[in-house]
């Protein structure tokens, strides 16, 4: 009896399941059917809009033919009334002419026919005079007629009207460009944007939209809160070079396909800045290092002391070390240090009023991640942490998000986070290195990887060991 109470048991929950699914597709259809007749509707209004649009436009076009057709029509009655004055003119001249030449005709006609000679002689000398004079005048040449007088020289030429009319057509908003991340280049303090369009030669102009990325994953509500964006707009070529940007910072770009029937945009592009580039300073350099002529590299010299006395940033009794160029007070700064094969190094920041006869990391004012021989450790405050580190680590990154208030250290070989502080900044922060072996090289002037774009380590407290011995696995620390 009771597995036929079970079972019923179950088919009765498998029929409620199911139906419950039902109701869920059933409501889910009635949803997709909703907007279906929605967009139906709307298709009934745009149409419309768009044939009274149409009738519009067609209208003002007959209206404009009409209006020219008047114009054209005048100037064609104007010419006729110049061109036949002209000729009337011409006409009265040549009959006026004509008849005195006929009246000197007949008079010496009838001269030539009187056969009393003293009556001939009496008016043959005035006759005479008169044609004289009338035989001169016409030497004179007539004025040439023109064939062109006629009006024949007029046309009416609309070909490339018609062409035009026969070649009238809707227009839609062009396609969404795309941009073309591979071609996009960037300085600390500019990017330039790259983007194709499918139909170009349809497109008015382009216009670009870009913000700081904060890490907002939903684009929508982005893209609605257009106060942030930046927008260029009339940018008739497929780039555009922003200047004035952030260094070490990630934006968001769109970019815009515009025509007079609309608009439409890309998807969104992430790109980012390069850090600002900064060299190692050899004025506040230990004077037992050896920077390199472009600032870019730090040797520890084993054989000779300098016989000047430079200041000495951070370089108490043994310690080799030198700072950056440059005061950082925002922004996101991104460097990497080749370490070589240096088994004793420390790289870091600190605060200009760093003490200048502490080791760094050893007060409140300064940051390091170190190496000592086969310990890698973060210190501040003389508290250290040790570090998982790979011990062929090769190069060393380092990140500070000035307005975030963390500084970071990667192995950017391996895509790994090694170490973030939370400090809460109030003053301008320093790079620092030291080296008591082999050398090191500054890279500066880096975009922050891209696998950092989406790691978020684990932020980790500087533990304080007061109980440990100064010695860490038998070895003197860096101190």
């Amino acid at each position: 009896m009771r597995p036929l109470m079970n079972a019923g048991r179950f088919r009765l929950q498998t029929l409620e399941s199911n139906l419950t699914s039902l109701v869920k597709y059933s409501s889910e259809l009635e949803s997709q059917m909703a907007k279906l007749i929605q967009i139906c509707q709307q298709v009934e209004v745009n149409t419309s809009m768009h044939e009274a649009k149409l009738n519009e436009e067609c209208d003002e076009l007959v209206d404009i033919i009409h209006r020219r057709k008047q114009m054209i029509s005048v100037k064609i009655k104007e010419t006729k009334v110049t061109k036949l004055r002209k000729l009337a003119q011409q006409i009265a001249n040549c009959r006026q002419r004509l008849e005195r030449s006929t009246v000197l005709i007949n008079q010496a006609d009838h001269l030539l026919k009187e056969s009393d000679h003293a009556r001939f002689l009496q008016a043959a000398k005035t006759v005479v005079d008169r044609v004289s004079i009338a035989t001169t005048s016409s030497q004179v040449p007539f004025p040439d007629v023109n064939l062109n007088d006629a009006f024949e020289n007029f046309a009416l030429d609309f070909s490339r009207e018609k062409k035009l009319l026969e070649g009238l057509d809707y227009v839609t908003a062009p396609n969404p460009p795309t941009i073309r991340e591979e071609l996009c280049t960037a300085s600390h303090d500019t990017i330039t944007v790259h983007w194709m369009s499918d139909d170009e030669f349809s497109v008015g102009s382009y216009e670009l939209q870009y913000t700081i990325y904060t890490g907002q994953a939903n684009f929508i509500s982005l893209y609605s809160s257009m106060d942030s964006w930046m927008i260029v707009p009339n940018i008739k070529q497929n780039h555009y070079t922003v200047h004035g940007l952030q260094s070490g910072t990630r934006y968001i770009f769109l970019v815009k396909a515009i025509n007079q029937a609309g608009s439409r945009h890309s998807d969104p592009a992430r790109l980012k800045t390069n850090s600002q580039p900064f060299k190692l300073d050899p004025k506040f350099a230990h004077k037992k290092l050896k920077i390199s002529n472009d600032g870019m590299q730090m040797e520890k010299e084993e054989s000779s002391l300098k016989k000047s006395h430079t200041p000495e940033r951070f370089s108490g009794t043994g310690c080799y070390g030198a700072t950056g160029n440059v005061f950082i007070d925002s922004g996101c700064h991104y460097w990497e240090v080749a370490v070589g094969n240096s088994t004793w190094y420390a790289v870091g920041i600190a605060y200009k009023s760093a003490p200048k006869n502490e080791w760094i990391g050893k007060n409140t004012s300064s940051w390091v991640f170190t190496r000592c021989n086969n310990n890698f450790l973060v210190r501040h405050n003389n508290k250290e942490v040790l570090v998982d580190v790979h011990p062929q680590l090769k190069r060393l990154g380092v990140l500070l998000d000035y307005d975030n208030n963390t500084f970071s250290f990667y192995d950017p070989a391996n895509s790994l986070h090694l170490h973030t502080y939370e400090i809460p900044f109030i003053l301008p922060v320093c790079p620092t290195f030291t080296i008591w072996n082999k050398s090191l090289l500054l890279l500066s002037g880096l975009p922050a990887p891209d696998f950092m774009d989406t790691f978020l380590p684990l932020q980790q407290e500087c533990i304080c060991r007061p109980q440990e011995s100064p010695y860490v696995s038998g070895l003197k620390p860096c101190q």
